[in-house]
């Protein structure tokens, strides 16, 4: 494990694998605008709980291949959403456990991306890892947040149907209304 201090908004994953590095963390939720902002928009910012987050480099030398640089990412993290039934705010937890190969190059890492199911990212310039932290909470997003049980009962289009044909309105109503006022002052 590495006893030097590590920048992790600007990680060297080629030196932090090879040291099997690790980190590790918790972030205030306000720390990752995309994030927040797909929160309830009655949830307060501060609302939304820490984000808690692990990294671990790890160097993989397979047969007759050149060492590999892996990172592992946890983080997890709760936050208010939307409920698309009701519109309301609902809890939701976010989870993220995933292992991420860096390879040298966009080509390549284009390449063994479409050849295998590992998640492969190109080395370069050093990792924000907050970004890419930010990055994999979003895509842990529930496509649809909704309530289990939504807190407040919803219309059924049944009862909106019900309510309408009790109070039935007659278009001509009012031309018959205008038809009597005409004949009456004849």
């Amino acid at each position: 494990m590495a006893t030097r201090s590590i920048d992790w908004r600007r990680l060297h994953v080629e030196a932090f694998a090879r040291d099997h590095g690790a980190l590790e963390g918790a972030e205030p939720a306000t720390s990752f605008p995309r994030l927040i902002s797909s929160a309830h928009p009655e949830a307060p910012p501060e609302a939304a709980h820490d984000v808690r987050w692990r990294a671990q480099g790890e160097l993989r030398q397979p047969r007759s291949v050149e060492p590999q640089s892996w990172l592992h990412l946890e983080a997890q993290t709760s936050m208010a959403l939307v409920c698309q039934r009701c519109l309301g705010p609902v809890a939701a937890a976010l989870d993220v456990n995933r292992w991420f190969r860096f390879v040298h190059g966009e080509d390549e890492a284009a390449a063994l991306d479409a050849q295998t199911e590992d998640d492969v990212l190109a080395l370069g310039r050093p990792l924000d890892l907050l970004g890419l932290i930010e990055d994999e909470l979003l895509l842990a997003l529930p496509l649809v947040p909704r309530h289990e049980h939504c807190p407040v009962p919803l219309p059924m289009s049944a009862d909106v149907e019900l309510e309408q044909e009790a109070e039935p309105v007659n278009p001509f109503a009012a031309l018959g209304a205008l038809k009597r006022r005409g004949n009456g002052g004849a």
